[in-house]
């Protein structure tokens, strides 16, 4: 990915809001199926991750790895994925 495609992403998501927030609990299968069906139809989502820092990258990369999105930005405790939709 670019830098200007990531500059592009990040104007994007400024004014959106989180559509999938985690617990403390973390991540599990059910949530990981409805970030997957986010990214979907969307693309472009952001993930409010209730945890500690440590927890928060943690967490980050299996969403990333599970979800084959790329980390648009991170910022406290919302993070912002992309993923471009499946050619049909």
């Amino acid at each position: 990915m670019t830098p200007a495609l990531r500059k592009e992403l990040r104007t994007k998501a400024h004014s959106l809001k989180p559509v999938i927030l985690t617990g403390q609990a973390g991540i599990s299968k059910n949530v990981l199926a409805e970030i997957e069906l986010a990214l979907d139809h969307h693309e472009l989502i952001k993930i409010r991750l209730r945890a500690e820092r440590d927890a928060r990258k943690e967490m980050t990369t299996i969403i990333c790895d599970k979800t084959k999105a790329d980390l648009i930005q991170s910022i406290g405790q919302i993070i912002t994925l992309f993923r471009e939709k499946p050619e049909d």
